[in-house]
């Protein structure tokens, strides 16, 4: 099992959930395999709180984070992980099945850089890294604007003619193996290839990626690029393009200042500066 410390640096966000029955089970889960932050973005029912469900968690849904966006919810995060099955979508992000995953979050939280074949070289070796758990509405799961957020795709595996699993257990299964320590786990996630990975320096948290996103956007719209019109698609694919660079928050920093000084330039060329 993971230290309090360590599930203490794993948020679970549950999007749009629909039925405090399910969000009770969710808290249930949480509380058997010791995890304790629970996120709520937009959720349908006013009354969810009082899910009697939650048997044994009831501190936990008092203490759930309740958010208008997922942005908020990840804001934080310096990896956010969607889950869900891959029946009905082929997302662009990188796609894990759910025991490597598992082992490379494990890795993650001990930040142990003495681990063979580990070093700086998981996805953020610093004790500060916080991850985030997605999981999508009962009705659809998660959506493409969903997993724009994601810097990969965790895969539950499941039978073909009933692919889609209920949000308490599809929370159960996924903290389960995260608990579990198997003997594969170290080689077994040393062995990802490098969209995953960082080197060096810390990987930047959400609100850090969005604000260069951001910033992007804003020199792609001052040189015509980019009209408003397409501003929704072109802030999804470069949330995607951005969690798939990984880039750690020195590169960040350079990044910022790059476009900060085309936007000068471009300021003091029409006479705005």
């Amino acid at each position: 099992m993971l230290t309090p410390a360590q599930a203490g640096r794993v948020d679970i966000v549950l999007v749009s959930p629909r039925n405090p029955l399910n969000i009770g089970a969710a808290a249930r889960a949480m509380a058997n395999f010791g995890f304790s932050r629970l996120s709520i973005v937009a959720p349908f029912a006013q009354n969810w709180m009082e899910a009697k469900s939650a048997v044994g968690a009831p501190d936990l849904l008092r203490d759930a984070k309740v958010y208008a966006t997922l942005a908020e919810a990840v804001a934080h995060s310096t990896l956010v992980l969607g889950t869900g099955s891959l029946d009905r979508r082929r997302p662009v992000q990188a796609i894990l099945g759910l025991p490597e995953a598992a082992a490379q979050i494990r890795q993650t939280l001990h930040a142990n850089a003495d681990a063979p074949g580990l070093a700086s070289e998981t996805w953020a070796s610093s004790t500060n890294a916080r991850i985030a758990l997605v999981f999508g509405s009962e009705k659809h799961g998660l959506t493409s604007d969903d997993l724009s957020w994601c810097h990969a795709l965790i895969a539950i595996e499941t039978c073909e003619a009933q692919p889609s699993m209920n949000l308490g257990q599809a929370v159960a299964v996924c903290l389960y193996e995260i608990s579990r320590n198997p003997e594969i786990s170290l080689a077994a996630a040393a062995q990802r290839p490098e969209p995953l990975k960082i080197k060096g320096a810390v990987s930047p948290n959400t609100e850090q990626l969005d604000r260069l996103a951001a910033l992007v956007e804003e020199t792609m719209e001052a040189v015509n690029y980019s009209t408003r019109g397409m501003r929704s698609a072109n802030g999804a694919a470069l949330r995607v393009l951005l969690r798939r660079l990984m880039p750690n928050e020195p590169d960040l920093r350079r990044m910022m200042g790059l476009f900060r000084r085309i936007l000068w330039q471009l300021g003091r060329g029409s006479g705005k500066v």
